[in-house]
């Protein structure tokens, strides 16, 4: 499949893709919060961005992602793509200018997932 798939690749991104891994630690080097993500062909995808209960609204995750949009544009990316559920981080994202491109409803019945996207 990725002999496959890089035959679709434009020329100037095949081999593009690097994992992205931030981490928050705190004084006993113990993670208590991280993004995880890659970076393919021109974007960032963020799969997961994390922080422990006690330093929510701390601001850390606000830099967490600030320092992934950072690294996206060093790599000359031109956008950044992420999807939370209802119930999460969907204010978040919007308040660091993401916008939702698309809604599917009706997750777990109650819940929407909602996938949002940044131009750099």
């Amino acid at each position: 499949m990725y002999e496959y798939n890089l035959k679709h690749f434009p020329e100037e991104w095949r081999g593009r893709y690097e994992e992205v891994q931030l981490y928050v630690k705190d004084r006993d080097n113990y993670v208590r919060g991280g993004l995880l993500g890659e970076i393919c062909w021109n974007w960032l995808e963020i799969h997961t961005l994390m922080m422990d209960k006690e330093l929510r609204g701390s601001g850390h995750g606000s830099k967490l992602l600030m320092e992934a949009e950072r690294m996206a544009r060093k790599k000359a990316c031109d956008f950044i793509k992420v999807d939370t559920l209802s119930f999460q981080a969907l204010d978040f994202y919007k308040k660091h200018g993401y916008r939702e491109f698309g809604v599917l409803d009706q997750v777990g019945r109650e819940f929407k997932h909602h996938y949002l996207k940044k131009d750099l």
